[in-house]
């Protein structure tokens, strides 16, 4: 790199949702450590979560406000993330409002010099247009593993939900025989014969943006699932750039995030594990709907099950999970808060997770080395779920009443597999086959691994280019003594 040449400057604009934010923040952790300065954007309601995030002092890192669209039907006044929403109904309406943003993205865009690319989450479609008025590649980041996004793409592709009668016939997909799957296993309108909608169009636009985009950045590694990242990277999209797993950017030394006192939830896991004590780590996401049946059968097989168990719910589980914790005393832990989750499942109590099986769970899962028990509740998580249990098999599956991916989970049935997941045969080899995988995120991860070198190539690509296209103007403009904007080029 000559001195009249920029080094690297990433825009990072992630989705309103901490399962969407988390990811890109350790992703900025990795470019911060390659010398990158990074912008990222996001709302005046998430700054702090970010700032929490990012080291107090950082040359390296700036932070933009734009403002949250206003009077958005169905949306309350001042929600400016997923996590807040009052239902997750109101996702398509919150989604599109995003797009009144773009004026004002543009403007900030414009004052900033040198931008290499911009990296959007795969929900903010509308940020290809600007990257394309500005010069500027776009990379979209989405958190799906290579596994459901091919997969997903084979079902759609060859229309294979139109045939079957019923939502648990079994399916084969084409491309990869081995996998069977069910209408149950999509949520709407995916799994609809002929998917219609304000969710079918909100995604199908995302798609399209994605198709002409630069590429794509995966929270994965090429080890964990190689003929998916092979399909995705050989007949499908713009290449998908494996970087991950994201989670192990963070480190108990990493100067990034500040050291705060430890939680109650932590010092109760330091109790139970300097007793000796296993602990169960239960968690569903911060956008699941559980019903209040469900809830109670829930309770009733985590205190049945005699295990110590770690329940993180939404503030609003109130009675069930109450009359909870006065049964099982010290036997359980119940927080209502918003959690470290990598730093819970880190810790050398936890011997379970019961997940719904986002794919951030997973990774995080897979990095602590803590087999999971899979419970899934929307989106993709039911392939996520096949991956976990079939593929890479560091799982088991909850048991419904009636043996379908959506059915109601008893009592009976949590305690059972809760028992199976923490002290039997099954639960065994699942944890020695996570071990494996953890060592092996590691590896990728590490100094010459398969994602510590694909995200040097990736910077590398992308600055050659920016620089390239840089020198093009300056000899065609007759300037040969600075360096200008790449969104100028």
């Amino acid at each position: 790199m000559t001195s009249t040449q920029n080094p690297p400057h990433f825009a990072l604009f992630p989705f309103m949702s901490k399962g969407h934010t988390i990811p890109l923040l350790q992703l900025s952790q990795l470019l911060v450590s390659r010398g990158v300065t990074l912008t990222l954007f996001t709302t005046k309601a998430n700054r702090q979560f970010i700032a929490d995030f990012l080291p107090r002092q950082s040359d390296s890192i700036s932070i933009v406000d734009l403002p949250f669209p206003n009077q958005v039907e169905g949306i309350p006044q001042g929600i400016e993330s997923t996590d807040k929403l009052p239902s997750m109904s109101c996702f398509p309406q919150f989604a599109t409002a995003t797009k009144l943003m773009q004026p004002h993205f543009e403007q900030a865009l414009e004052k900033i010099p040198h931008v290499t690319c911009i990296v959007s989450d795969g929900f903010l479609s509308w940020t290809l247009a600007s990257a394309n008025k500005f010069g500027i590649p776009r990379l979209w980041f989405f958190g799906m593993s290579a596994y459901s996004n091919a997969v997903s793409q084979v079902v759609a592709v060859n229309r294979l939900l139109s045939g079957p009668e019923t939502d648990d016939d079994l399916i084969t997909v084409t491309r990869f025989p081995w996998i069977k799957v069910t209408r149950n296993d999509f949520f709407e309108p995916f799994n609809q014969r002929n998917p219609t909608g304000p969710h079918q169009d909100f995604v199908m636009e995302a798609t399209k943006a994605m198709m002409n985009s630069y590429g794509q950045i995966m929270n994965s590694f090429y080890e964990l699932e190689p003929q998916f990242l092979d399909y995705l990277n050989g007949e499908s999209m713009p290449k998908a750039w494996c970087v991950g797993p994201l989670s192990l950017a963070v480190t108990d030394s990493s100067p990034i995030v500040d050291r705060k006192p430890e939680s109650e939830w932590i010092q109760w896991l330091d109790q139970k594990l300097a007793k000796g004590c296993s602990v169960l780590y239960v968690a569903f996401g911060s956008q699941a709907e559980i019903s209040s049946k469900q809830l109670e059968a829930i309770s009733k097989g985590l205190e049945e099950s005699q295990v110590s168990f770690l329940w993180v719910v939404r503030k609003y589980e109130t009675r069930v999970v109450d009359e909870l914790q006065e049964r099982v005393g010290e036997r359980g832990m119940i927080v209502r808060e918003w959690v470290d989750q990598l730093e819970i499942l880190k810790h050398e109590s936890i011997k379970g997770f019961v997940s719904h099986c986002g794919w951030n769970s997973v990774l995080e899962s897979i990095c602590s080395e803590v087999p999971i028990l899979a419970w899934p509740m929307m989106a993709e998580q039911p392939l996520n779920a096949r991956m976990v249990v079939e593929e890479i098999k560091i799982g088991l599956r909850v048991e419904t009443c009636d043996g379908s991916v959506k059915g109601f989970v008893t009592s009976e049935g949590l305690k059972k597999m809760v028992k199976e997941l923490m002290e039997g045969e099954k639960g065994k080899e699942i944890r020695k086959k996570v071990k494996e995988i953890g060592e092996a995120a590691r590896e990728a991860m590490a100094e010459g691994g398969s994602s510590w070198r694909t995200l040097n190539e990736l910077i590398d690509e992308l600055q050659t280019m920016r620089n390239s296209k840089t020198d093009d103007f300056r000899r065609s403009s007759g300037d040969t003594t600075s360096a200008t904007s790449y969104g100028e080029a």
